[in-house]
């Protein structure tokens, strides 16, 4: 009896001393042949010219939440990378294009072009900017947003209020391809005639505003060029207190006068910018061989060394509410109810 108990306690004891070893085995094997991990390091930052260059040369699109670890894991093997989206490129590669674009702080209602305005000569040799009066118009302004598509370059457009409400269509166009739009009264009409009376021109400014306002959808630049370049001096001090930047020219392409055919327009502007060598440059995309002219003319700018600068507004144009109305009223637009939205749309189900 005793020697059959000895002989099962040795045998228990045999079991767990294998049984051990076994263990310590398997599970030092499992040690060496599982990879070691470390933490990752942070990526070291770009030095400040890198980080510069980095933020140049990749465009922000869009931003996209990272996944969590586990399902980064699951997903799919990711696509190849896009090309990186670069400033929108010229179809022509040998297009006159922008050189510099500036933003103008118009608050007091500062001046430009020389002819009248003598305080702000911001354009340096051989620049130059393009302006166009008295559009939309059919034909004629859509051959003008051709001629400067096909050069990559932009202009800038004082809209006359009446045209803009004829055709907003156009005057949209204008805008969504990077131009700048300004206003030129509602009717076009010579603000320093003796005949206006102050709220006539008061009215046919701030209606002009509002019908371009309502053509594009959106505020306009708060940028004006009187009519007949007839500067009203009433009115240069009321720009003053709306901020409302105010423009002449330098160099006028008298597009709009009888005989002026489109190798003229082009003459008067190259023999005035030749003498000058820079400036600002009054077309009306109103004509139509102005629009006939301007391929040729943005052709003989290149060749003439000279560069395009585009203005813009540092703020939009805010326009009164009484005009406003007045001109939806005038336009016969149906109004809007004046109810509050939660009393006439509510969410019932979602």
């Amino acid at each position: 009896m005793r020697n059959a108990l000895g002989l099962m306690l040795a045998s228990v004891i045999a079991a767990v001393v294998i049984a051990a070893g076994g263990w310590f085995y398997y599970s030092s094997r499992a040690d060496q042949g599982a990879p070691k991990t470390v933490a990752a390091r942070a990526a070291d930052p770009l030095p400040a010219p890198a980080r510069l260059a980095a933020k140049d040369d990749v465009a922000t699109t869009a931003t996209i939440a990272g996944k969590p670890a586990a399902l980064a894991q699951a997903a799919a093997p990711a696509p190849a990378p896009l090309p990186v989206q670069q400033k929108q490129a010229c179809a022509n590669p040998n297009a006159l294009g922008v050189a510099r674009v500036v933003e103008i702080d118009t608050t007091g209602g500062p001046g430009f072009g020389f002819e009248h305005f003598k305080q702000f000569d911001f354009l340096t040799d051989k620049e130059v900017v393009l302006t166009f009066d008295d559009g939309p118009w059919p034909v004629n302004t859509p051959a003008v947003l051709k001629a400067l598509a096909d050069e990559c370059t932009k202009g800038l457009f004082f809209s006359v209020g009446k045209h803009a409400t004829y055709h907003p269509e156009i005057l949209k166009q204008v805008l969504a391809q990077g131009h700048t739009v300004g206003t030129h009264t509602w009717s076009h009409v010579n603000l320093n005639s003796k005949k206006m009376t102050e709220q006539q021109v008061k009215d046919e400014v701030e209606k002009g505003f509002s019908a371009v306002r309502f053509a594009l959808g959106t505020n306009p630049a708060p940028f004006f060029r009187f009519p007949q370049l007839q500067h009203n001096p009433a009115m240069v001090t009321y720009f003053g207190t709306r901020n409302v930047a105010m423009f002449s020219t330098e160099i006028d392409s008298f597009d709009f006068r009888k005989g002026a055919t489109p190798e003229k327009i082009i003459e008067t502007v190259m023999t005035r910018l030749d003498k000058l060598g820079k400036g600002i440059i009054l077309m009306h995309d109103f004509q139509k061989n102005t629009g006939i002219a301007m391929p040729t003319l943005l052709a003989r700018l290149k060749a003439g060394g000279y560069k395009v600068v585009q203005m813009k507004a540092k703020t939009t144009f805010q326009t009164l509410p009484e005009y406003d109305e007045a001109l939806l009223k005038d336009l016969k637009v149906p109004t809007s109810s004046a109810r509050p939205i939660a009393s006439v749309v509510q969410t019932v189900s979602q």
